[in-house]
């Protein structure tokens, strides 16, 4: 089981708050890193777009991956949210084990 860091941006904080705590409470995420706001500059649709966002930082593993995915693409406002995953190239093993117990796959045929 790997353990990967996800990162997506938020439109504000309030929904980053909310889908923090819905990510770590359905144990989809070990934790996840509110970080202060930023402004993102891009290409949508053709168009040069400016937003402040709210940048997420969440740690989570391959095994819960696809279901994360999903459960941010339920929650999320945009029609095309950001989901990377990285996974981790060293980190400290504990805290890779902490996160690994912290997280459960969704039940499956339940």
């Amino acid at each position: 089981m790997k353990v990967l860091l996800v990162i997506c941006n938020m439109p504000d904080a309030t929904q980053a708050r909310q889908l923090a705590e819905t990510l770590v409470a359905e144990q989809l995420a070990a934790c996840v890193n509110i970080l202060p706001g930023c402004q993102s500059i891009y290409r949508w649709q053709g168009q040069l777009e400016s937003a402040n966002e709210v940048p997420l930082l969440i740690k989570t593993t391959d095994t819960v991956y696809a279901s994360l995915e999903r459960r941010i693409q339920e929650l999320h406002p945009y029609e095309l949210p950001e989901i990377l995953a990285l996974p981790l190239a060293a980190g400290l093993a504990a805290y890779q084990q902490w996160v690994r117990d912290a997280v459960q796959p969704p039940l499956t045929g339940v």
